[in-house]
């Protein structure tokens, strides 16, 4: 068996520091390479006019996912950042001129669904009761699985698990017998548009988002979602890893089946072994053609999340009618879907997402203006311009005002604007998504690409292109699963 001290990990991400966090405590030398300027991947932030924008995660769900990690580095959260849950959690604004606030309290949910369809009380109580059995099945055991063999899963226990946990029937049925009103059908359906896929399309296992959702709860860290990069990062700092930024991965030297040297633009690092926490098609590109794992024709056919058109705002004044996060689903969910996963194009009429974070937090924003992120979900690899930018940025604020009833667009003292090229230029991300891979049944645990190569013996994979997939609490997971993997493999 090879010996392994030196640990390169490429990008900073949330699984990037997670995997370098474990493999430093496991004895290895680790350095982590980030191609920007500054580190985080796609939760990087950057600052603007007095305003902190916290460029792509919004939303901080699964607590406990966060407390393990600090937990086996010896820390907890409130070492490093304040969290505050969010009463209401969000709210969804309708066709009508009407809009709803979640509300923490469970009495209170019942309540609101009893007011839109009485009777559906105790149905939601069964359908939260299962969905809390999948999460602590499902978050607690199969999501920290390798995916690497079938045989993972021969355990009585989780064989039985899996029948409770609804894997082979679709999100779409399972919620419709909690009830059929179209608004809460809504915001039962809404957690898998962090998933990736249709409803008739995810598995209802998912339904544990729901309890991440409804019963868990939505945090945020004062500060921004930047503060969990820093203080992963503070936790990387004590176990020993180094950092390099502006170091763009561009080549690598083999010894038979073996990395043994990794470069950039300018400089080169001799390692043993190499966890990619930067996109895995982009990572394979730049591997000879017969090291590669996975065909073009295989990537061309996987189902990838959507890519995002992003704003980010900066308002100078208060904006009355937007709660900390705000889901306006003023048009039909089917005909924006059909445009993200069935014929893909720029929508129509598209859904979108509002948050304002300098309601909870006075520091990511002047006192008296507002901090404003926008995300409109879209197909992956549409074509991309700055006039179809504006186009769908007047769109969204002609909406926006109309349902909040507030003019914006002339209180607009700072604009940026992040979609497909950005995300192809700034995280190499395939075909611009995201998100990563959509959660559908066939692209479940081991149907996912490999965490391991399987042809270079000592690379390995972290991220949302891999187990356990898309999200950031998935992302934290992914790091310390490929690092367990490593530390059996190799230690």
């Amino acid at each position: 068996m090879m010996k392994i001290k030196k640990i390169a990990v490429i990008g900073s991400g949330f699984s990037g520091l997670s995997a370098a966090s474990y493999l430093a405590k496991g004895g290895f030398e680790v350095i982590v390479l980030e191609k920007n300027d500054t580190i985080g991947g796609r939760a990087r932030m950057f600052q603007a006019d007095g305003f902190s924008f916290d460029m792509g995660p919004s939303w901080y769900w699964m607590p406990d996912v966060f407390e393990r990690f600090f937990a086996n580095f010896n820390h907890q959260v409130s070492d490093f950042y304040e969290l505050v849950r969010l009463d209401p959690s969000y709210r969804v604004y309708w066709p009508d001129d009407e809009f709803t606030d979640l509300p923490t309290s469970l009495k209170d949910l019942f309540q609101l669904f009893e007011d839109f369809d009485p009777g559906s009380s105790p149905r939601l109580q069964k359908f939260l009761d299962e969905a809390a059995y999948k999460y602590k099945v499902g978050i607690h055991e199969l999501v920290y699985k390798p995916g690497r063999s079938l045989t993972e899963y021969l355990d009585a226990r989780l064989l039985v698990g899996l029948l409770k946990m609804d894997v082979l029937t679709n999100m779409a049925k399972h919620v419709r017998k909690v009830t059929q009103h179209p608004k809460l059908l809504e915001i039962l359906e809404f957690p898998t548009l962090f998933l990736g896929a249709l409803p008739k399309n995810t598995p209802a296992l998912y339904s544990l988002m729901n309890y991440a959702d409804l019963v868990l709860g939505t945090w945020y860290p004062k500060g921004g979602m930047h503060e969990i990069v820093k203080a992963m990062h503070k936790v990387a700092l004590e176990q020993g890893v180094k950092f390099e930024t502006d170091a763009e991965i561009t080549d690598f030297k083999f010894n038979q089946n073996k990395i043994h040297q990794i470069s950039s633009n300018n400089k080169t690092w001799e390692v043993d072994l190499v966890v990619s926490s930067a996109d895995y098609h982009h990572t394979e590109q730049l591997l000879p053609e017969h090291l590669r794992s996975y065909s073009p024709k295989y990537w061309d056919s996987r189902v990838m999340a959507p890519s995002s058109l992003l704003f980010y705002l900066g308002i100078d004044s208060e904006v009355k009618g937007l709660l900390h996060h705000n889901l306006f689903f003023d048009k039909p969910f089917e005909k924006h879907a059909h445009q993200i996963y069935t014929e893909p194009a720029w929508p129509d009429e598209p859904l979108f997402y509002v948050s304002a974070p300098s309601k909870t937090d006075h520091t990511v924003a002047p006192k008296g203006k507002e901090n404003v992120f926008i995300l409109i979900p879209l197909a992956s690899d549409l074509e991309d311009t700055e006039e179809l930018r504006e186009k769908y940025y007047h769109m969204i604020m002609d909406r926006l005002e109309n349902k909040i009833g507030e003019k914006l667009r002339d209180k607009v003292i700072f604009k940026r604007s992040f979609a497909m090229n950005d995300f192809k230029s700034a995280y190499h991300a395939f075909k611009g998504n995201a998100y990563g891979l959509a959660n559908t049944l066939m692209q479940t645990a081991i149907l996912k690409p490999s965490c391991k190569s399987k042809k270079i013996e000592n690379l390995y994979f972290v991220g949302q292109l891999t187990v356990p997939g898309p999200g950031v609490p998935p992302s934290i997971i992914s790091g310390e699963v490929v690092a367990n993997e490593i530390l059996k493999d190799f230690k």
